[in-house]
């Protein structure tokens, strides 16, 4: 199956694309893509502490991901 993952704030940096279509396997859930993430892109050991958006709806680590669907990965931001 494919999605597409779009990338915010320093992720963008670490990954290096804001935007990329990803490959994963059917049944595969927002935990397992963040796995799959961690062994493609070492720069992103820290998703644990991401947002994940789909479909522009935040998602909890065992939503099952669906052909087509737009991921957001998105970093903690601080500010003042």
């Amino acid at each position: 199956m494919k999605i597409q993952l779009l990338f915010f704030g320093i992720t963008t940096d670490l990954v290096g694309e804001n935007s990329i279509n990803f490959k994963i396997t059917k049944n595969t859930t927002i935990k397992g893509l963040k796995e799959a993430l961690i062994t493609d892109y070492s720069a992103l050991k820290n998703i644990a502490d991401f947002a994940i958006a789909v479909n522009e709806e935040y998602a909890e680590d065992d939503l099952v991901l669906k052909e087509n669907d737009v991921v957001a990965i998105i970093p903690p931001v601080s500010g003042g």
